[in-house]
């Protein structure tokens, strides 16, 4: 009888991430593979990336349609009660012997909650992580107690989930998995990659990604003002890659089309696909906003990194990245660093803190498909902490 393992998917970013482990589960023949997907997958507005599951070859074999239109605060809740029912009945109907879950966002922590009352265990990848800026900490942490195997980045994250309880046994350090398509993923032709953006890469544009800080009480009009201002100043060309559906991306994509519309040397793509945001990192002169590709994925290409904010505080970071507030003429001083012949001279040799010598995806597969079911995955303990 083979193991029917579920993989939730919400969004473009992490299904870039999940790619090579959908890889080894899909060719494993005692693993039957069970893609569920949702939230941005299913929308226009969001470049209907649905369509690069299947482009990819994996069959999809539930959708739970939870976005609302509304991203604001009630309108993101709203989109949670949405998705708690929709994976709950996607689970009663697909039977799963596990669920994989990933990172921090609402659409996820949903999923996590709808397995509870239906005893399927929970495989999380990157818990233990900070990211204070955003409201997504509380979700990954709330998903690391909900959870039943952790897959972490590092053996600092495996000590912050020890330290809140978790057994040992059940967390599993494995390095990134988004790292292992720097080896996955075929390479895109510049020419290709030009189509897909609609701009040429000489000279080379700075890639933009920049998502609301959601625990912070200034409005998103004057959180992204600040960084068009600088790229204004900056003069370069650039691309934009679309802001998520959390409170208030609507209003900054908005705010970026205008910004588009009166600047001929810049474009916003909804979706490049795993393959196009991996080449076009590689050809970028520095990447801006506050992603967490840039600082988990940049590093691997030594591509310079101007970090806007708190959306990332907490997460380690190699040297190719420059933290920066939310001040035009610090984001423009940090563009101009980034872009400097000596500073991208200076990450020669840079070695990415969530890299490990095996693949993630060997490790997390190889988890998966031998950890024994029933009760003994299901029935958490709760390690204290030794005495002080």
């Amino acid at each position: 009888m083979t193991r029917r393992i579920a993989v939730v998917t919400t969004t473009r970013a992490d299904f870039g991430i999940y790619r090579p482990l959908l890889k080894r589960l899909a060719g494993d023949a005692g693993v039957t593979l069970q893609v569920i997907a949702g939230g941005m997958h299913l929308r226009a507005e969001f470049g209907m990336t649905i369509e690069e599951i299947g482009e990819a070859g994996f069959a999809v074999a539930a959708r739970v349609d939870l976005l609302t239109g509304d991203d604001s605060p009630a309108g993101v809740a709203e989109a949670m009660a949405r998705a708690t029912r929709g994976f709950a009945e996607a689970y009663a109907a697909l039977a799963p012997d596990i669920v994989v879950i990933l990172g921090d966002r609402f659409e996820m922590h949903a999923a996590a909650v709808a397995a509870q009352p239906l005893r399927i265990p929970l495989a999380h990848l990157h818990g233990g992580e900070l990211t204070l800026g955003a409201l997504d900490d509380s979700f990954r942490h709330s998903m690391t107690k909900l959870a039943h195997l952790h897959f972490v980045a590092t053996e600092t994250f495996r000590r912050r989930v020890l330290q809140m309880g978790e057994e040992p046994w059940r967390v599993v350090v494995c390095g990134a998995l988004g790292l292992d398509n720097l080896t996955d993923t075929p390479a895109l032709a510049a020419a290709e990659l030009e189509a897909r953006v609609g701009l040429p890469l000489t000279p080379a544009p700075l890639l933009v990604t920049f998502h609301p800080e959601t625990r912070d009480a200034m409005p998103v009009a004057e959180q992204a003002g600040a960084l068009l201002e600088a790229l204004d100043a900056a003069g370069l060309p650039v691309v934009f890659t679309a802001p998520n559906a959390d409170a208030g991306g609507r209003e900054i994509r908005r705010l970026i089309e205008t910004y588009v519309a009166a600047h001929p040397l810049t474009r916003l793509v909804d979706s490049l696909g795993t393959p196009g945001y991996f080449a076009l990192m590689g050809k970028a002169a520095a990447m801006v906003g506050n992603s967490s590709s840039g600082i988990i994925e940049a590093a691997s290409f030594g591509l310079p990194v101007v970090n806007i904010g708190e959306r990332q505080q907490g997460r380690p970071r190699a040297a190719n990245v420059i933290d920066v507030p939310r001040q035009a003429d610090a984001i423009l001083a940090g563009i101009r660093k980034a872009t400097s012949k000596a500073f991208r001279a200076s990450l020669a040799g840079l070695r990415n803190p969530y890299a490990v010598d095996r693949p993630a995806g060997e490790i997390i597969h190889r988890a998966l498909t031998s950890v024994p079911l029933g009760d003994v995955l299901v029935k958490k303990g709760f390690v204290d902490l030794p005495p002080a």
